[in-house]
């Protein structure tokens, strides 16, 4: 991507979406197209198709999704796999009429069978069956990524599908506890507990593991790959370091000196065992994740709780 090239970044809002505008900037990109909801509604494909035609960009970053927790996957199934094949369908094909040259699509690590192989290689997408909690989300995320390798397939288009881990690190992460991941949950919850001096409550028994990339780690490589990645194969973003939700949670207790007990509730879901990403293919293009999770909660939290406190 030259520095003056029009790119345009369709959920510029997110946790992802946001931090993505702050690197690109950073690294001096000057010409960022990003659309408020009341301005574009990414669902609509008139709206969409007139977008991008009259504003040509040259590189499209697709960060807009409808995402949450395992409670608000599992209750709102219809919503999740609706809305995220709208969106994306709409980007991807549009972009593809209007002369896009390059798409990014942000899959998920989630997409992946519930008891693959560890770590999960790229390859091992579809060889089982999903986690039902999420299932509807997955195959939304799935159909985007086979709509991006079908474009390059039949149209020589060079698109990438890129499925990152569980990330986490922006004041602009949904904390919001119907809804939120388990890190922005975890934060929100100990932060609330060491506040009114109360225990914390957390779902499932803490046994699964789950690793956790940074938000700036994840954009950089986002920007990485779109300017030296040609392949079309879909690719793992992560750190290739996983944790159990207990360790999490007792880190997070450590790093804030919370002194109250944590309680698990294991009569609620635990969603996949295990989900550690096989990142070999994008450490070999040269990329590695820097922000280390104890590194990551601090900053976390003390941005959290500095928007709280203000």
């Amino acid at each position: 991507m030259d520095r003056d090239d029009k790119i345009y970044i369709a959920g510029h809002n997110g946790l992802v979406g946001s931090q993505l505008l702050k690197t690109l900037k950073e690294k001096g990109y000057t010409n960022i197209l990003t659309t408020e909801r009341s301005e574009l509604n990414l669902m609509n494909q008139i709206d969409v198709q007139t977008y991008l035609n009259n504003w040509q960009p040259r590189y499209v970053f697709i960060c807009a999704a409808k995402v949450g927790g395992i409670k608000d996957n599992n209750e709102k199934r219809a919503e999740f796999i609706y809305e995220n094949l709208q969106i994306q369908n709409n980007l991807i094909h549009y972009s593809y009429e209007a002369g896009v040259k390059k798409v990014m699509f942000l899959g998920s690590s989630c997409i992946y069978p519930k008891n693959c192989p560890q770590p999960i290689k790229e390859e091992y997408l579809l060889t089982s069956e999903l986690e039902q909690t999420n299932e509807p989300y997955a195959i939304a995320k799935i159909a985007g990524l086979k709509m991006i390798e079908s474009y390059n397939r039949q149209y020589g288009t060079r698109y990438i599908s890129v499925m990152p881990t569980n990330i986490y690190g922006s004041e602009n992460d949904n904390y919001d506890l119907e809804t939120s991941h388990v890190f922005a949950a975890m934060i929100r919850k100990f932060y609330e507990a060491k506040k009114l001096n109360t225990d914390v409550y957390l779902w499932g028994d803490g046994t699964p593991y789950r690793e956790f990339l940074h938000v700036k780690d994840l954009t950089e490589a986002l920007v990485f790959l779109m300017n030296t990645y040609d392949g079309k194969e879909a690719i793992n973003i992560g750190t290739g370091e996983d944790i159990t939700l207990k360790e999490l949670a007792n880190t997070i207790a450590d790093i804030i000196n919370f002194k109250g007990k944590i309680h698990w509730d294991d009569t609620k879901p635990n969603g996949t065992s295990r989900k550690l990403l096989d990142v070999s293919k994008i450490n070999k293009l040269g990329w590695y994740s820097k922000i280390g999770l104890i590194e990551g909660i601090k900053s976390t939290y003390n941005i959290y709780e500095k928007t709280r406190n203000n």
